[in-house]
């Protein structure tokens, strides 16, 4: 199959018309929230084959069917009977990318955490294995799997629980139905609360905005509408039970939250693919509102592309987390610096068992142990006072929503104290805004400076917020060898460059202009027009965040100046 065919077009049209609200273009509205809808089932002859995509007219190339088919089913080795949810995350095809995500108004707006993935898929599934005499080997095998772009983890798991149900009794009609529901579904906008009514059921959800104060309050009651049925509020779209997955490491939390600030290598062992997905998931979340810019799989199988990429002896790991259930690997990962071992999740109100960290030496049998396997020694020493705190939560039988609301508040409040000190500094590199003047082109950002950063540690350094101890520089210099420093900075420099574009234009605006041209040649006067004709298209193009009427301002002064100039003139830049 073709990886440039006729879907890239496709989906720019879709995509441009879903953002104007416009519904006339064929599932315009559906591939603003998902790609596709696939149904994988178990063939004798063939292993796990596709046996529906869903509109029929999205292209997917071989490459990501078989990715799908393989990611779509646990592994043998877990023995899931009955009904199983979990995710994956496959690399796209290179080629299909279309240009209209460079400039989109969702990722514009929305936290950096939830942002539209430009290179990657998610797959949302629903396993289905019960006994069934009719079938030759005597089971029932079948995945319903939702692609999206988009980490909506909770709101897509909720909408599998309604309809995969009803889909294996009644199959195609029942999902074209859902399907041509979606399509009646508003488009995602950050800030906006949407109901979406699927099978007789309306979700009410909350997209999260950027500018939403992290870690406040979830999803009040929208304004009343007489809806019938009433809407099932979600209270996140994308927040997992923090707690269930990190019920057996809450004493490692400190090293866990380290090794994701730094981009590790690590393999997380699970015993199913629920447990994996889910604790890498987690794990990549635990450093939010930073945004985890290495490579994660929530679940991985030996039959993946990316296989031999992660696998190889001869080089060092890359920075990626994987999740994965067949024993196999065990073997496979010997020379990986952090291992998680887990063993089966209870949710009774017993003391979790806590894992310990072993020598990576002892990771030697199939049968190894749950526990954490590396040598990594942290910078920043544990928060023993709220170890105690979860811990006795687990005696009390206090709910786990109560505890993760704990977890993710020390959470969070940990990434903010790492993080506002970089704030802070990257702020002084920025020009002074009496140094922005018109007839200049902008000034610019001064360098980041590690040894200057560090400098600043001494007076306005994580202390100031955070109660931990440690080697905070040593996990500062260590994270600026990071990708996720690399991904951070680079998104906090164009930020700032764009800022200071917009500052640029607002003085040309508040400036004369017209004044300044009287003693001016001709070409001099052609040259501004030409400059501030560049910065106009650019600011559009890249939809600065100017404050309101400027463009059109400085748009009225361009043709207030040409109308001065020559009739000649005049005629050749209008011409251009």
């Amino acid at each position: 199959m073709d990886p440039f065919d006729n879907s890239v077009s496709h989906r720019n049209e879709t995509e441009d018309a879903a953002e104007s609200g416009d519904s006339r273009s064929p599932w315009a509205r559906f591939s603003s929230w998902l790609e596709c809808v696939c149904v994988v089932t178990f063939d004798l002859e063939l292993g796990q084959a596709i046996e529906l995509v869903y509109p029929h007219d999205v292209k997917l190339t071989e490459k990501e069917k078989t990715s799908i088919c393989y990611l779509s089913f646990p592994d043998s080795y877990s023995g899931c009977l009955g009904d199983t949810q979990f995710s994956f995350r496959l690399r796209q095809s290179v080629g299909r990318r279309g240009s209209w995500f460079g400039e989109d108004a969702y990722n514009r707006d929305a936290p950096v955490t939830l942002q539209r993935e430009l290179a990657h898929f998610y797959g949302y599934v629903y396993f289905r294995q019960v006994k069934d005499v009719s079938v030759k080997r005597g089971y029932f095998q079948k995945s319903l799997v939702l692609v999206s772009r988009l980490p909506y983890i909770h709101l897509f798991h909720t909408l599998l629980q309604n309809i995969a149900p009803e889909y294996f009794e009644k199959l195609e009609p029942c999902l074209e139905a859902v399907c041509n529901e979606i399509d009646q579904w508003p488009s995602p906008v950050p800030g906006l609360t949407l109901n979406l009514p699927v099978m007789g059921v309306v979700l009410q959800v909350r997209i999260p905005s950027k500018t939403d104060k992290p870690g406040g309050s979830p999803l009040k009651q929208a304004p009343k509408e007489n809806l019938l049925p009433a809407p099932t509020m979600l209270p996140t779209i994308h927040e997992l039970d923090l707690f269930k997955c990190f019920q057996s490491v809450l004493i490692h939390l400190q090293m866990l939250w380290e090794l994701m600030l730094l981009g590790e290598p690590v393999v997380v062992m699970a015993p199913s693919p629920t447990v994996s997905s889910e604790t890498v998931l987690a794990l990549v979340s635990s450093i939010a509102p930073l945004k985890y810019c290495c490579d994660y799989r929530p679940y991985f199988t030996i039959h993946d592309s990316e296989f031999r990429e992660y696998t190889t002896r001869t080089q060092a790991p890359p920075s990626v987390i994987l999740g994965v259930t067949n024993p196999f690997f065990v073997k496979t990962f010997q020379c990986w610096p952090h291992i998680v071992r887990l063993g089966e999740l209870k949710m009774s109100g017993d003391l979790p068992k806590q894992v310990k960290v072993k020598k990576l030496a002892k990771l030697k049998t199939l049968d190894t142990k749950p526990g954490i396997y590396t040598a990594y020694k942290t910078f920043l020493h544990k928060d023993k006072v709220l170890i105690k705190r979860l811990l006795k939560g687990i005696q009390r039988k206090r709910p786990s929503e109560v505890q993760t609301a704990i977890l993710r508040r020390h959470l969070l409040e940990l990434t903010q104290s790492f993080i506002i000190p970089l704030e802070r500094y990257l702020a002084s590199l920025m020009p002074l805004q009496r140094s922005v003047t018109p007839w200049k082109t902008p000034p610019q950002i001064r360098p980041f400076s590690q040894e200057e950063f560090i400098g600043t540690l001494d007076h306005a350094g994580p202390q100031l917020t955070s109660v931990l101890k440690g080697d905070w520089m040593g996990l500062y210099r260590r994270f600026f060898r990071s990708p996720n420093f690399d991904g951070w900075y680079r998104l906090r420099h164009k930020e700032m460059t764009q800022k200071l574009e917009c500052l640029h234009l607002e003085v040309v605006c508040d400036a004369d202009l017209l004044g300044w041209t009287k003693d001016k040649s001709e070409v001099e006067i052609v040259d501004l027009i030409l400059k501030l004709r560049e910065k106009l298209m650019k600011a559009r193009r890249q939809q600065l965040p100017v404050k309101e009427g400027v463009l059109d301002k400085l748009d009225g002064y361009i043709q207030t100046i040409i109308s001065s100039l020559p009739e000649d003139l005049q005629t050749v830049l209008h011409r251009h």
